[in-house]
């Protein structure tokens, strides 16, 4: 029996095993939805805008560890996923992205609706097909699928001419993939993972360094058992949060620009980095010439371009984050291995203790991180997943808020896209129906793609929105005044413009507004316990700054503001440092 190319694309997704598809339908893919129209075991979400669809998608794909699938047509439809794509792709989410195009006889003539979207995303995907024959339907899409979701996971789109998705042939789904240009090293080098165990049961002051690569891979109970064997302490990237859970006395917080002064000393100060699924980013580094530079650099990751990328090592590993922190176990229990921490965990807690996090309270103003922290206290003991928009927002709730389970945050990175929380949480909360699901938002971020807030209504989505509003587009004001001379060009937002309750309301949300503090935990507790999506707008301090901070081009143990303290020389405890080389 035939099939038309759109039915051969939903028996596809069947045969994936996919539930939930998320898009926005248009002219030259209507036989497309109408085929979804038909399948009643997948969930077609429509969302307001394409790049909505596609955020939604990529937190799918994160808290469940599936991949992502997003719908969409020709033209505007297909350009308008970009942003979403290439999210997807600094932060290696799997997403096959199906997008509709002109039928192949008017391909190139600028027809109405015509975008070359397999040219304009060939930077940002893993692959992409524009496909010209509707018999080779089944094996793009399996072809799709592995890619996306095998080795470092990322977006494959599937350009599909509407002449095609009308064409018919016999639909049999390929049992297995083969493509012998594209074979990840899943397995690292023996000898590689053994002299890895080596360096670690010599080193002094070693420190596990972790992004998403631990996630991907699913790897979390290999690595919280490597750092408890040999009581490593565990740093972990904005991508890498909840690969450990961030309450246990070996979690020394997130690096970088905006992480802990303790968390930046002790990478400063370490003499074995191993970097596990991480790409060394500029966000993290700092000034590269005084990264990390007493340390001998181990770096384990399953895409090799990654390694000596941006940082030399001295040790490169080439795998998947599963396996090769598996391999390092059992060479580090062949050898018996000891633990030679104590005293360099004393040096950390002792950083950690002089400069923790810190803020100014105030009786009168609310603090953003003060919403936070309550945010924190009222949703602990409850199944929570943690979005946010980009902002100052993000960098709070990475400071103040304690993930504690993989694939329980959702926050963009490498591309830092302002308005992704929203459509993100309802992707989350597709994926994870059974949890609680809250957004962190910035008044500016949030009005990016606000327009969700309908799709979260209809499809009674209770994911909840935190906004702090301090009428600023913060971390752009924060920046200004900072090196700009407090010229605040044009990142003033007026706090009532819009009006984020009634925009709640007109979107069938709940909405609070909070402009005291002693109605802060009664909103937040009034919001969450609603049954419906809610939004709480929290009137913060205005000028407040995110601290610590590493100024552009800056060393990361030469932080602005929080707790006072220089850089990583002048903080050393010599009795305690001494005691680690007894």
């Amino acid at each position: 029996m035939k099939v038309t190319g759109a039915q051969a694309i939903v028996k596809s997704l069947e045969a994936e095993g996919v539930e939930v598809v998320f898009g926005y339908p248009g002219g030259v893919v209507l036989p497309l939805f109408d085929a979804l129209y038909q399948a009643p075991s997948i969930n077609t979400v429509l969302t307001r805008h394409e790049q909505g669809a596609t955020h939604a998608a990529d937190a799918y794909a994160r808290v469940t560890g599936k991949v992502g699938v997003v719908i969409v047509t020709s033209g505007p439809g297909a350009a308008n996923t970009v942003t979403g794509i290439a999210n997807a792709y600094m932060d290696s989410v799997p997403l096959v992205v199906i997008t509709g195009q002109v039928a192949t006889h008017v391909l190139g003539t600028d027809a109405f609706q015509e975008t070359d979207i397999t040219g304009i995303t060939i930077p940002i995907t893993k692959h992409n097909y524009l496909v010209d024959n509707a018999e080779d339907i089944p094996g793009i899409m399996a072809e799709a699928f592995h890619i996306a979701g095998t080795g470092r996971p990322g977006p494959v789109l599937i350009d599909l001419p509407v002449d095609i998705s009308r064409g018919e042939l016999v639909f049999k789904y390929p049992e297995r993939v083969n493509l012998p240009g594209y074979k990840p090293t899943v397995k690292g080098h023996a000898k590689q993972i053994k002299e890895a165990a080596t360096l670690i049961s010599h080193a002094r002051k070693p420190l596990l360094y972790v992004g998403g690569g631990v996630l991907s891979s699913n790897a979390a109970k290999e690595l919280k058992e490597l750092a408890e064997l040999m009581q490593l302490p565990v740093v972990t990237t904005l991508m890498g949060k909840g690969a450990f859970p961030e309450d246990h006395h070996l979690f020394v917080g997130m690096p970088g620009m905006h992480g802990g002064k303790f968390t930046n000393y002790a990478i400063t100060e370490t003499d074995l980095l191993f970097g596990i699924g991480v790409r060394f980013d500029d966000r993290v580094t700092g000034k590269l010439a005084t990264f990390a530079t007493k340390a001998k650099i181990v770096h384990a990751d399953i895409d090799p371009a990654e390694i000596g990328k941006n940082r030399s090592v001295d040790l490169p590993i080439v795998g998947d984050a599963k396996a090769v922190l598996a391999g390092v176990i059992e060479e580090l229990r062949k050898m018996n291995a000891q633990p030679r921490t104590d005293s360099w965990m004393r040096v950390i807690d002792d950083w950690r203790t002089r400069f923790p996090f810190h803020y100014h309270t105030s009786e009168t103003a609310i603090m953003p991180q003060h919403v936070v922290e309550r945010v924190r206290e009222l949703t602990k003991g409850r199944p929570t997943v943690y979005c946010t928009e980009v902002g100052q927002n993000q960098m709070w709730a990475c400071q103040y808020l304690k993930i504690r389970e993989p694939r329980t945050w959702a926050s963009s990175g490498g591309l830092g896209t302002m308005g992704f929380g929203l459509p993100a949480a309802i992707g989350a909360q597709l994926g994870r129906p059974d949890h609680l699901v809250v957004n962190i938002a910035g008044d500016g971020s949030i009005q990016m793609n606000s327009q969700e807030l309908a799709t979260a209504s209809i499809n009674k989505l209770p994911v909840k929105v935190v906004i702090l509003n301090n009428g600023y587009l913060g971390m752009v004001r924060q920046w200004q005044e900072l090196f700009y001379e407090h010229r605040y060009s044009s990142s003033t937002l007026p706090q009532d413009c819009p009006d984020f309750v009634k925009l709640a309301e007109a979107y069938g949300a709940f909405g609070i507004r909070v402009t005291k503090l002693d109605e802060l935990d009664d909103a937040l507790v009034a919001a969450f316990a609603h049954d419906g999506p809610a939004v709480v707008d929290v009137r913060v301090e205005r000028e407040e700054n995110v601290y610590p901070m590493v100024a552009p081009g800056g060393s990361i143990d030469e932080m602005l503001g929080g707790i006072p303290g220089g850089p990583v020389s002048e903080m050393l405890d010599e009795e305690l440092l001494e005691e680690v080389w007894e």
